[in-house]
């Protein structure tokens, strides 16, 4: 809280001001008055009393004058009390203010800073009124007078009651902080603590990374990824103050993060490089496996050809070549996927290895898909019945569940259930005569009992939701 903009007043310096004046000298005049009185008859001494009092050169006051000092004298204390409670409220309240703006750059906060600056105004004005008025008045006067005195106690009073009601104000506005104070205050104790972890995250990730070298792996990518954070440590050693709270704490909880992830990988690292050698050999021999099963598709091919219409099996024509080529294409990856293991780029490696693993999965079912369409044809037409019961079935259980507590199904449901009765007996159908198509009747009853499933999961479903 500053009066001027040169020297910060002060009651305790206005005092000290003032201080002279109690030291000075009457030694000389006692002096002369001394020799003086050895020189007047006795006479002319006695009458001395009198004529001071009558008229001389000094006047004497009694009780009131004094009273009255000690008065404003009381007040200027009372004053100068104020003036340091507001001048101390005012400078804590600054630090809080400090702290909120450092922190928090919401429209509630400037709201706070901006309202601060205007209570500056009125202390500077509450103080400049209480140095004015010590100024004016020196209560340390020998011949100060009550009408003098009395005058400087209303002024003090005036100032000291000014002071007062300006910190009354103060009071109330710092605690109308308290939220902003509180979540600065909550950000501020989280800063510190989150720029250690950081920092320890990074050595972590570094010694990390050191290990793995020692161990005679490359890892160059997560190298680059650890040197990228640098500059945001730099960041984090110039400060909040340079970059401001909310940003450092998010740049720490970022560089945390990062640098943890970087060293997870990196410990990783020799487990990933044994799981992808432990892939190859087992993709190399899985792709082995399907070359040797792709060359007894034909055979299976020949005797669908012979026993069978060619609707059962026209299908199936390009399963060989095209799973011929699938295990090729699966050993070229394979080799490629050696190649990048062996130059350490791991993600390269993992790629190129799902790559071979789709392919000799979609291989896998091709070839599988021959041989079942061979097992079901046979099965269909040793005993088609089995079939039908089958399908029939699955429809008879969806009608009892559609009739439930009803004496006619809901038309919604009984519809779709009276189709699939008839496709049932139109599949059925196409088994009579010399060369019946069997795929047809076993595709045609699957689709039956998918239809007849979803009837059964729509009936459950609304009276689920009816319950």
């Amino acid at each position: 809280m500053t009066a001027t903009p040169s020297q910060p007043y002060s009651p305790m310096a206005v005092r000290a001001r003032r201080a002279p004046r109690r030291s000075r000298r009457r030694a000389p005049g006692a002096a002369r008055d001394a020799v003086v009185l050895m020189g007047l008859p006795l006479l002319a001494v006695l009458a001395l009393p009198a004529a001071f009092a009558g008229g001389g050169t000094r006047r004497w006051f009694g009780g009131r004058a004094e009273s009255q000092r000690a008065e404003a004298q009381a007040a200027k204390d009372d004053a100068a009390a104020a003036f340091y409670e507001l001048d101390t409220a005012q400078r804590d309240l600054r630090i809080s203010i400090e702290t909120i703006a450092a922190v928090d750059s919401s429209p509630a906060a400037r709201r706070a800073v901006s309202g601060f600056e205007a209570l500056g105004r009125r202390i500077d004005e509450a103080s400049h009124q209480y140095i004015s008025a010590v100024d004016a008045h020196d209560l340390d006067r020998d011949d100060l007078e009550a009408s003098a005195a009395s005058r400087a106690r209303t002024e003090l009073t005036a100032a000291r009651t000014e002071l007062g009601r300006v910190k009354q104000d103060l009071d109330r506005f710092a605690e109308g902080l308290g939220p902003l104070l509180g979540k600065a205050e909550t950000q501020l104790a989280r800063l510190a603590p989150a720029v250690e972890r950081a920092r320890q995250a990074l050595m972590a990730a570094s010694n990390a990374l050191d290990a793995v070298r020692q161990a005679g792996l490359k890892a160059d990518d997560l190298a680059a990824r650890l040197a990228a954070l640098g500059p945001e440590l730099t960041r984090l050693n110039q400060g909040a103050g340079q970059h401001g709270v909310p940003e450092t704490l998010e740049r720490a909880e970022r560089v945390t993060r990062e640098a943890e992830a970087v060293r997870a990988e990196a410990e990783r690292l020799p487990e990933r490089a044994a799981e992808i050698d432990h892939r190859l050999v087992s993709l190399r021999t899985r792709a082995q496996a399907l070359s040797t099963r792709t060359g007894q598709v034909e055979p299976v091919l020949s005797e669908l050809r012979r026993r069978f219409t060619a609707a059962c099996w026209q299908d199936l024509q390009h399963v060989p070549d095209q799973a011929a080529e699938s295990v090729r294409q699966a050993e070229r990856k394979l080799s490629e996927a050696q190649a990048a293991r062996d130059a350490q780029r791991w993600p390269d490696a993992t790629a190129l290895l799902s790559t071979v693993r789709a392919l000799l999965n979609s291989t896998d079912e091709a070839v599988s898909a021959a041989g079942d369409r061979l097992s079901r044809l046979n099965a269909v037409q040793k005993d088609p019945q089995q079939e039908i019961e089958r399908t029939r079935f699955a429809v008879r259980d969806a009608q009892r569940l559609a009739m439930a507590g009803r004496n006619t199904p809901e038309p919604r449901h009984a519809r779709p259930l009276d189709d699939a009765v008839a496709r049932l007996e139109r599949a059925t159908g196409t088994l009579e005569g010399r060369h019946p198509d069997y795929w047809h009747f076993l595709t045609e009853t699957e689709a039956v009992r998918q239809a007849v499933a979803q009837v059964v999961t729509r009936i459950r479903e609304e009276r689920g939701a009816g319950h």
